[in-house]
């Protein structure tokens, strides 16, 4: 295909060859599912992820300390080194990071600084990058060059590469970069790193999927915390690590999901939650397979009773989404108790690679192919009957038309039940909020003490959202959750994360021009309806992916709005000081709540409708507007102007009758009409 867009591009050029060229382009693809995986220190996240790629030495394990703000995403590559890219943050984020972080430890009497949560997570950060000196430097000293003198790629580029031709090798080399160990003197690079992307050799388990070892609620950092953000909305499926002796007392795991189901359901994509008991082999009453293997089946009873109290949680998935996993990395490389498939590794790959299989890459690609050169075969043929020519174009659009107006009234329907919902939800909102935003400014028990005067400041200044490892405020949240709680239900109905059912979705499925029928009907132009067929199946599959990237912003657009209205007073609120300021936070917020949630949530109602309203419209356009360009290119072109490719369209048609015939019993084709 690259041979046939080359040789078209040499070409005298026309409108057809111009839309062939755009359609070759339009069919290189390389879609990752992205499988988020969440766990505290010490659970076994990492041998977990060497186990699932076969790969023991991969990523650092023991007993030093992670680092929970750096992501690391694990993918396969076609090279025949491994590959780590380091991505940092810039220069002038960290000198951001470096003013607050200062700022904010100063702040803390020291009466406080040693058993306060905030101020050990400072220090570790600034200890691990400066050792000892950053606490006498200023911020500005603190940026000279010199400290960076190891890692020029962070003044100079923002990114680094490691190649090297072993996994062991590799992990040594990430240490700095991943990992800290305060005790150690040595310095680590972590503070600066955004994301760092593992590359292993020909991994046929991460064929199309990246896992990806995720911090537990975001990051202080704005462009860590967006990235975070991204990737846990683009997960298609979530694994919470725990160690299988504290799976459920542990509450970091639950806490994880209850804090993120909304950023990963309705928000998101995610279709599976597996919760994952590491270390399955250990503590069991007598080390006897049989005693390991009962008391796994009782741990996974106990985790799923757990997870069945997580109502804010289940509203956000099916019922069937969750399962419960108990495996041993170790014995999975060691095989001393229990055989490879009782650790639950390999049923773990297999699921991988069932996400592998969902979007055969190789036969959607040469699928496209076959239409394309169909297209071209058939113009380069001529159409012999005038009348003929004229008319197939007259029923495709008839039947366009009429496939419209159901996918039209589809959609208006949804939109006057997402008004209903939203109007009861301006209702509850005035009438609840208040007490729960007022609930959130002032805290009972140990929330209530000194240190809240600190975390509100800092809310504050952050767009209202403050975050530590075990504390998060958003206040923004807080006020939008009643409007937010109303579409849930609806929500989850109208945009199911497997894109396979619902109203939306449904109808688009659905949408079909029956080229079959019509080339029995009219067999002169088999190809040319080929095409048509690709491209029927081919806009659909692309609205399926749109709904779901603009159905997320929907979503997030609730809260974001009232965040919007709201940021008038929090930064005014935040250039409070000296004694009183906490009441005179508070004060503001709460007066500048009640000034306008008379038309806040309104606006938030009418903000979400007029893009679920664009969303709609969109669909009806792209479908129109692309089957309309690809009916007259097809019907009404020139032959003479089209190279000769019969070589091609042969070899690409073999190749597609072999993928038929070796998908046939094991998979779903995507494009039925023209594979039948």
């Amino acid at each position: 295909m690259t041979r046939v867009h080359d040789t078209l591009s040499n070409h005298k050029n026309s409108k057809l060859n111009s839309f062939l060229r755009k359609k070759i382009w339009d069919l290189r693809s390389d879609r990752r599912d992205l499988v988020g995986v969440f766990g505290k220190t010490g659970a076994g996240k990492s041998s977990l992820i060497n186990a699932i790629v076969k790969e023991k030495d991969l990523l650092p394990t023991g007993s030093l300390f992670a680092c929970t703000t750096v992501m690391i995403k694990v993918e396969a590559t076609q090279n025949k080194k491994y590959e780590a890219e380091i991505e940092f943050i810039s220069k002038k984020e960290w000198e951001d990071e470096l003013w607050s972080l200062k700022n904010l430890y100063g702040e803390i009497p020291d009466e406080e600084k040693t058993d306060d949560e905030e101020c050990n997570e400072i220090i570790e950060k600034m200890t691990a990058l400066y050792g000892d000196e950053w606490k006498d430097r200023s911020h500005k000293n603190l940026m000279e060059p010199k400290y960076f003198k190891e890692i020029p790629e962070f003044l100079q580029y923002g990114r680094k590469i490691i190649q090297v031709k072993g996994a062991q090798e590799l992990a040594a080399k990430l240490l700095k970069y991943t990992r800290s160990d305060s005790k150690d003197g040595q310095r680590w690079f972590w503070p600066l790193v955004k994301c760092v992307t593992v590359r292993v050799p020909n991994n046929d388990i991460l064929k199309h999927v990246t896992l990806v070892d995720l911090p537990g609620n975001g990051d202080r950092n704005k462009s860590r915390d967006q990235m975070w953000k991204e990737i846990v909305a683009s997960c298609s499926a979530v694994w919470v690590v725990s160690e299988m002796n504290r799976a459920v007392a542990d509450r970091d795991g639950w806490e994880i999901l209850e804090s993120t189901c909304n950023l990963m359901g309705n928000g998101g994509e995610c279709q599976n939650i597996y919760f994952i008991c590491t270390k399955c082999d250990q503590e069991a009453d007598d080390g006897t397979t049989d005693s390991i293997l009962k008391r796994n089946l009782k741990a996974k009873e106990i985790v799923r009773k757990e997870f069945n109290k997580l109502h804010t949680v289940k509203k956000q998935f099916k019922d069937d989404c969750f399962e419960v996993f108990t495996v041993s990395s170790k014995e999975f490389f060691k095989q001393k108790k229990l055989k490879p498939d009782q650790t639950e590794i390999p049923s773990l790959q297999e699921f991988l690679r069932s996400l592998n299989n969902q979007h055969d890459q190789t036969l959607n690609y040469v699928s496209g192919a076959y239409g394309i050169l169909s297209l071209i075969k058939g113009a380069k043929l001529g159409n012999v009957d005038p009348v003929q020519s004229a008319r197939v174009p007259e029923i495709l659009n008839e039947i366009i038309d009429r496939e419209l107006r159901k996918v039209k009234r589809s959609m208006e329907d949804v939109f006057e039940v997402f008004k209903t919902c939203l109007s009861k939800g301006v209702e509850e909102s005035e009438t609840k909020s208040e007490l729960a935003l007022n609930r959130k400014l002032n805290p009972k028990g140990k929330g209530a003490g000194r240190g809240f005067h600190r975390q509100l400041k800092c809310a504050l200044e952050n767009n209202g959202v403050y975050k530590t490892k075990k504390k998060q405020i958003n206040l923004s949240e807080t006020i939008s959750q009643f409007l937010t709680d109303s579409i849930d239900e609806e929500f989850r109905r109208t945009f199911p994360n497997d894109a396979k059912s619902g109203p939306l979705y449904g109808v688009i499925h659905q949408f079909s021009v029956d080229t079959n029928r019509l080339v029995q009907q009219y067999k002169t132009f088999e190809l040319q309806l080929t095409f048509i067929s690709t491209e029927v199946s081919k806009v659909k599959t692309k609205l399926c992916k749109d709904i779901r990237d603009r159905k997320k912003r929907i979503y997030s657009s609730v809260t974001e709005t009232v965040q919007r209205t709201m940021q008038e007073c929090y930064e005014k609120a935040a250039t409070f000081r000296g004694p009183g300021s906490l009441e005179n936070m508070k004060h503001e917020v709460e007066t500048h709540f009640r000034d306008v949630k008379g038309t806040m949530f309104d606006k938030t109602k009418a903000v979400v409708l007029k893009q679920l309203k664009n969303l709609m419209d969109n669909v009806q356009k792209q479908l129109m507007d692309t089957l309309q360009e690809s009916i007259e290119l097809s019907f009404k072109t020139d032959h003479q102007l089209i190279p000769d490719f019969e070589d091609e369209f042969n070899l690409v048609k073999k190749r597609l009758d072999d993928l038929k015939n070796q998908n046939k019993e094991d998979q779903v084709l995507p494009w039925p009409d023209m594979l039948d």
